[in-house]
C-alpha cells in the first residue's frame, strides 16, 4: 500500500479540482447536467483514482489505478477544450489550466 495523502501528484489534483469547481461555477445553468457534471466528475476521478490505487496491495493495481486517472486527466482536457469552444472559459484562463493539467498527466506517468 501507498500513502497516498504524501503523493504530490494526489496533493496537486485534488488542488486542482476544488479549482476546477469553483470555475464551472460559473458555467450556464443550462450546462448542470451535462458539460459542467461531466467536466466536475473527470476531474474528481483523477486524485480518486490515485487514492482508490494507493489502497490496494498489489504495485499492478495501483499502476492499473494510475493509467484511469490519466485517462481521466485526458478526458478532463478534452471536455475543458470543448467548454472552451463554447466560450464557456474566460480566454486568459484556459492557457493556464491546460498546463496545470498537462502537468499533472506527466506526474500521474513519473
Amino acid at each position: 500500500m501507498h500513502n497516498y495523502k504524501s503523493l504530490i501528484v494526489w496533493q496537486e489534483s485534488r488542488k486542482f479540482t476544488v479549482e476546477i469547481y469553483k470555475l464551472t461555477e460559473k458555467f450556464p445553468q443550462k450546462e448542470l447536467f451535462g458539460l459542467t457534471q461531466q467536466i466536475r466528475r473527470a476531474v474528481v476521478s483523477i486524485p480518486s483514482n490515485i487514492a482508490e490505487g494507493a489502497g490496494r496491495h498489489a504495485d499492478a493495481d495501483f499502476c492499473r489505478f494510475l493509467d484511469i486517472a490519466k485517462g481521466s486527466a485526458f478526458e478532463f482536457e478534452t471536455q475543458l477544450l470543448i467548454a472552451n469552444d463554447l466560450v464557456y472559459i474566460a480566454e486568459n484562463l484556459i492557457s493556464g489550466i491546460l498546463l496545470k493539467i498537462e502537468e499533472i498527466q506527466k506526474s500521474i506517468s513519473t
